[in-house]
């Protein structure tokens, strides 16, 4: 397509500078601003239990990032003696070694959602690329993938993680290898399920005729169009490991002390429940509030992702 120049001066584009070029210099100023215009006007009209959602998120967040700001105390720090009860220096009172339970929460959301996360996005990596490898190649490396990931699912979970770590040991890194290796095989089955059927469509056809390589197919034709359903399985996947990891911790085989974990301080302090004590409960209590508003945002999102639209 020619390129039409305005010839008068001062009177249109500038002298010498297509049309077409100021256009372009124009768009990505004006994109963005739309961009975020339309999402601020999605979350407006979200129901109340997503907005819930994010506010519970946004909360965890700011708690994670900036718990040294928000105690006095160390994360390990001991500060007075143990079981204290709750009072306005300790406002939940101190656990069983004498530290402060405020101080643990706080920095238990650090540890504890941060390495679920990198955990979760392990997961997504190796599965994710694993599930769009079998579907675009097909074939034996499908069916030798897939077998590999039936022969890992059809033991429990929870047994082989506690194999695995009993063998390599606790340290962060094993415990995240470990749980992203196994919660991949999860990934893997819904990444192949979708991309197989977009697998097989004509622009992904046209794609291979014209000579793509494996990775152009793989990265620029099919992950963009099964996007939402991975997303939203991030979601839910992010909560079955941070489950998964509190589960670890409870049973002494995850997140080791004196490194504050959400599954840990609920074994430490299960005593207190003999006394009618709550504390306790409170690590527990903010595992489940997460999940609840994880999975308040994820099934809005399946929601706009779906197409569906709500009945009034």
């Amino acid at each position: 397509m020619s390129e039409r120049i305005s010839p008068v001066a001062g009177t249109g584009p500038e002298e010498g500078v297509p049309e077409t070029d100021q256009a372009l210099e124009a768009f990505p100023l004006v994109a963005p601003r739309s961009a975020g215009r339309s999402a601020w006007r999605e979350l407006v009209r979200a129901p109340w239990t997503a907005k819930l959602g994010l506010v519970i998120i946004l909360a965890y967040v700011f708690a994670a990032l900036f718990a040294p700001v928000l105690t006095p105390y160390g994360e390990s720090q001991i500060v007075a003696a143990e079981f204290e009860p709750w009072s306005s220096e300790f406002l939940l009172g101190t656990d069983n070694l004498g530290r402060d339970m405020l101080t643990r929460l706080l920095y238990g959301a650090r540890n504890t959602i941060g390495i679920a996360a990198l955990t979760t996005l392990l997961a997504f990596v190796i599965g994710g690329a694993a599930g769009l490898l079998a579907a675009t190649l097909g074939g034996w490396v499908d069916q030798t993938l897939a077998r590999v990931v039936d022969v890992m699912m059809a033991i429990p979970q929870l047994i082989f993680a506690l194999l695995l770590l009993t063998i390599f040991g606790t340290a962060v890194p094993v415990l995240i290898a470990i749980i992203a290796v196994l919660d991949s095989t999860r990934v893997f089955r819904l990444t192949r399920a979708v991309a197989a059927n977009v697998a097989v469509l004509d622009f992904v056809e046209a794609a291979r005729i014209r000579g793509e390589g494996v990775g152009w197919i793989m990265f620029r034709e099919i992950l963009p169009n099964i996007l939402p359903p991975l997303v939203a399985e991030f979601g839910l996947r992010f909560c079955f490991v941070f489950l998964f990891i509190s589960a670890l911790s409870f049973l002494g085989l995850g997140i080791q002390p004196p490194t504050a974990d959400w599954g840990s301080m609920v074994r430490d302090n299960a005593t207190l429940i003999s006394y009618g004590d709550i504390t306790p409960l409170l690590p527990a209590a903010a595992i489940a509030v997460l999940t609840v508003g994880v999975n308040f945002v994820v099934d809005w999102f399946l929601h706009k992702t779906s197409g569906l639209r709500d009945e009034h």
